[in-house]
């Protein structure tokens, strides 16, 4: 959707409160920062979460994110859901050129800060990867939700133990029901933490020509399938990459998968809508919005 720019995304986010979305994700992707995004769309008054999917953890010290979040949360309400990630190796160290090391590590010391922060506005943490010490008067009362994208084994568990669920990109609905589902809910259970939410995020696209829809989306998305987390995920699911992943296909084959991904264990399902024109755009949309109003 940022392909649209910010006031496309703020106009999409006014029409999904105006239909009665429970959740809307903003991608921190490129030069458009997502925190900033939902800031300016807002207190509404509606109960519409929104949260980041996701933010990077190497690019900004958990003490700067706690700021931004809390101040976010200040002028959209108590809706706000932070979502984090490690990102990927190839990106930290060939654009950021970071060094990445220990992944596991950096995101435990990083939710030690950030989450005491989000609750009391104090940290004191001395770790490895991130360290802070101080206190400050919080923004707004709150407290965000905070969810990081986790998909091995390590960092699910962190995610139950820690978090508020976790946040999934290239993951069908065999591999949540055989392997996410069953890790964060016995980590949250350990740590005596509530039943974590699985967000479960695939491109959606009613059409009665699929195939050359797929090859689209394959084609948009292939560099998803060469990132080793995503392509294990695949792997695990059984398909190539995301042209195989996608939901495509007629109204009933959409409905069908969308109740699968609903009984995996997933949650919470945020689509991406495709189109390849106003009308398979707006059955896409017809068939998301029923489903919707059907749960």
């Amino acid at each position: 959707m940022l392909t649209h720019g910010v006031a496309g995304v703020l106009d999409d986010l006014r029409v999904s409160e105006a239909a009665g979305f429970s959740s809307y994700w903003v991608a921190q992707v490129g030069l458009i920062d997502a925190l900033t995004l939902l800031a300016a769309h807002g207190a509404t008054g509606s109960p519409m979460e929104l949260g980041t999917a996701v933010i990077s953890t190497w690019e900004r010290h958990p003490h700067m994110l706690a700021a931004q979040a809390l101040t976010t949360q200040a002028l959209v309400g108590d809706r706000l859901v932070v979502g984090i990630g490690v990102n990927h190796q190839p990106h930290v160290e060939q654009r950021l050129r970071l060094r990445w090391d220990r992944p596991v590590r950096h995101m435990t010391d990083y939710l030690a800060i950030l989450t005491d922060l989000l609750e009391s506005g104090g940290a004191s943490h001395q770790g490895s990867a991130w360290s802070f010490d101080g206190a400050d008067a919080k923004p707004s009362p709150g407290i965000p939700k905070v969810m990081i994208a986790a998909l091995g084994e390590q960092m699910l568990r962190v995610a139950g133990r820690r978090t508020d669920g976790t946040i999934l990109w290239c993951v069908g609905p065999k591999t949540i029901r055989s392997h996410i589902a069953p890790v964060i809910n016995e980590a949250a259970a350990a740590a005596d933490r509530p039943p974590p939410a699985i967000v479960c995020s695939i491109p959606v696209w009613v059409t009665d020509d699929p195939e050359p829809a797929r090859a689209f989306l394959a084609m948009i998305l292939a560099t998803y399938e060469t990132l080793p987390s995503y392509r294990a995920m695949m792997d695990r699911e059984g398909v190539q990459g995301l042209g195989d992943l996608s939901i495509v296909g007629n109204e009933d084959f959409v409905r069908d998968v969308l109740g699968d991904i609903a009984t995996s264990g997933a949650t919470d399902f945020t689509p991406v809508p495709m189109g390849g024109n106003p009308d398979e755009e707006a059955r896409t949309m017809t068939v998301l919005h029923d489903l919707m109003h059907a749960g």
